[in-house]
């Protein structure tokens, strides 16, 4: 009878849990909730072999009250897919910054690495386009002193992503730069997929625009070691993203390891529109603006909703435009009393 007993829980939680990943898939918030409030260790169910938590597919989907109250419910907000994926990653993949947002607040580790290609959030984000998730996975990491974008476009013109004399930068320099298997960075990327904002955001961040990849990993690469984020951009065939990179210090003339220049690549692969941009050296470095995700300062954002609590609630007779997206009235607000 005991044994029976064993297995009939053990049945019964399965299904509850079955309940709950429905739930966080489909973005049913009261069944999710009603689920978690009978049995709170539900929130650390997966299916079998460990495919995806409700946290993986809520994060997936884009459901981020769910996020929230899983959260609340105790999950492990670093859990782990069969893939070695965390909800961050997944939220990035996605574009669900408002997800990410939720994350990046609980502390959310964005430092963690895949089991595919030892990608991170940040690979994920860059690699799709979504520039509003690069910006809120950085804002702890960028530095609150003055003119620290200015010091950027300073020192990158004398040696390609540099690293600054003190301790201020250093991690978000680590964080940009920091390779995927076969030494792809965010960048190269971007560059791949011809995503000119999210490219744009991350050379002002600080992105060393001649990085090369390297011999090693999973990654198949059919450019080759020893390529440049312009050689990503000219396989990708993005024009804008060839001229941003060639304003910001790329060589034209840097070979990889099966010698081919950046406009090798373009010939290659019959991206013939590229041929111009790629046999013409600069005579004068085209000055970009910085990207217009840098315009409001989300680190201060992030620090009030973290002391102060977080709310779905809009502030009122606010005409703003929102502080993450920049575009929409912000509905999204911290509340409480600042100390």
């Amino acid at each position: 009878m005991r044994f029976l007993s064993l297995v009939g829980n053990s049945f019964g939680c399965s299904a509850s849990g079955e309940r709950l990943v429905s739930a966080a898939r489909d973005g049913d918030f009261q069944e999710a909730k009603a689920l978690l409030e009978y049995n709170p260790r539900l929130a650390k169910y997966s299916t079998f072999g460990g495919r995806n938590s409700p946290l993986h597919h809520s994060a997936a989907q884009g459901h981020h009250e769910i996020v929230s109250l899983l959260i609340e419910s105790g999950v492990d907000i670093d859990l782990r897919n069969h893939r070695g994926q965390t909800a961050l990653m997944q939220a990035c993949q996605y574009g669900h910054w408002e997800v990410m947002l939720t994350l990046v607040l609980f502390k959310a580790n964005i430092h963690k690495k895949d089991d595919l290609n030892g990608g991170t959030a940040l690979h994920l984000a860059a690699l799709n386009g979504h520039s509003r998730c690069i910006r809120i996975l950085l804002a702890d990491h960028i530095p609150s002193i003055a003119d620290f974008y200015k010091l950027i476009k300073k020192r990158s013109r004398r040696v390609d992503g540099f690293v600054p004399r003190s301790n201020e930068g250093n991690s978000l320099y680590e964080i940009i730069n920091r390779p995927a298997d076969g030494g792809l960075t965010a960048l190269h990327m971007a560059a791949l997929n011809g995503h000119v904002d999210s490219l744009h955001l991350l050379l002002d961040l600080g992105a060393a625009v001649n990085k090369v990849t390297v011999e090693d990993g999973t990654t198949i690469d059919l450019i080759g070691a020893g390529s440049t984020p312009l050689h990503y951009a000219a396989y990708g065939g993005n024009p804008q993203c060839c001229q941003i990179l060639i304003a910001r210090g790329a060589n034209i003339y840097a070979r990889n390891t099966k010698g081919w220049s950046p406009l090798a690549v373009a010939r290659s692969w019959h991206r013939d529109w590229l041929e111009e941009i790629l046999s013409t050296p600069p005579q004068d470095r085209v000055t970009t603006l910085l990207s217009p995700y840098l315009c409001r300062p989300l680190i201060s954002v992030v620090k009030i909703a973290r002391e102060c609590g977080w709310s779905g609630e809009p502030p009122q007779n606010s005409s703003d435009p929102c502080a993450v997206c920049l575009e929409n009235k912000c509905t999204v607000a911290a509340s409480g009393t600042a100390k």
